[in-house]
């Protein structure tokens, strides 16, 4: 089975990303859904959300759950039974979750395409990056600040929320691996540390709310 990386953040927070190379069959097996969440399997029309849905219940497994452990609230967010945090992600060829025993957690998988240039004054100041050396380096850049607000987004999960005008991603370079974000929303501060690595011609952000 490809897991393909376990990162621990802390020692109570634990990033678990899965590549997605099986078959749906191969996927399937072992796995017992929930009455919800089989019926969400069978609407999917495409194979390979099928098969990232599935490949998302071996990783909860790798952080010791079942399908039947996970539930979703009103507005889609995922949580653990047990009251610990979950944040689930899916792009392409690879899923990732994180899970935390009490910090509220966000993750994101991005694949790195130059159609994030098209639509990057959506979420973000595009004069910000007049300062980078060629295109592939603002695809990258713009493809972690999206993956960070979405991240971020995940973990407020609260409608009229909006990337470009309440989720600013400090400052950071490539190099870094890291940075911060606040969030100004209806009057309200809050704070998240993000990390992103890169891989495969992917970008993975993971944000904690501090």
């Amino acid at each position: 089975m490809p897991l393909y990386k376990t990162i621990t953040v802390t020692p109570s927070i634990t990033v678990f990303i899965w590549q997605v190379t099986e078959s749906e069959d191969q996927l399937a097996k072992g796995i017992i859904l929930t009455d919800n969440c089989a019926n969400r399997l069978a609407g999917m029309k495409s194979e390979a959300h099928r098969r990232g849905f599935l490949s998302i219940r071996h990783l909860l497994a790798e952080a010791g759950y079942t399908d039947h452990d996970l539930y979703y609230d009103a507005n889609g967010k995922p949580h653990l039974n047990d009251g610990n945090h979950i944040s689930i992600t899916h792009s392409h060829d690879f899923t990732g979750i994180i899970v935390a025993l009490t910090d509220e957690v966000g993750i994101d998988i991005e694949l790195q395409r130059d159609k994030i240039m098209k639509i990057a004054h959506k979420f973000t100041q595009l004069e910000e990056y007049r300062t980078l050396a060629n295109a592939d380096a603002i695809i990258r850049k713009l493809t972690i600040v999206w993956g960070a607000k979405e991240a971020i987004y995940k973990i407020y999960s609260e409608k009229g929320l909006s990337f470009l005008q309440h989720i600013d991603v400090k400052e950071f370079d490539l190099e870094d691996e890291e940075s911060i974000a606040e969030i100004m929303y209806q009057g309200k501060n809050s704070s998240y540390s993000v990390d992103f690595l890169e891989f495969e011609g992917y970008t993975c952000v993971y944000s904690v709310k501090l």
